[in-house]
């Protein structure tokens, strides 16, 4: 399912935008996949230290998909984007952490 869910972000922020339907704020959208992807993400974690190797991974991958947009015809790096993975996955870890699994 993670990997399913990555590969769908990947498709949706690697496309040029005139493919796209237009979007209300993409912003909540970057919030969205990347707090999907921690949860997933977490499910598989062992331990703690397995988990802060996934969400620094996955801050990685949002920054590493900010560049490769500069490369896409319609698209650009917006470090709003990046604020906006990284917020995701930042509450995405703080609920599970809340919620007590992990």
């Amino acid at each position: 399912m993670f990997v399913c869910a990555s590969l769908g972000l990947c498709v949706g922020c690697l496309v040029p935008n005139r493919w796209l339907p237009p979007l209300p704020n993409d912003k909540l959208l970057h919030f969205g996949a990347f707090a999907l992807l921690t949860v997933l993400a977490l499910r598989i974690a062992q331990d703690s230290a397995e988990a802060a190797c996934w969400m620094a991974g996955l801050l990685v991958f949002g920054w590493l998909i900010e560049c490769l947009q500069a490369l896409v015809p319609d698209r650009r790096f917006c470090w709003r984007d990046l604020g906006a993975n990284a917020a995701g996955i930042g509450c995405a870890a703080l609920a599970v952490f809340v919620a007590g699994h992990f």
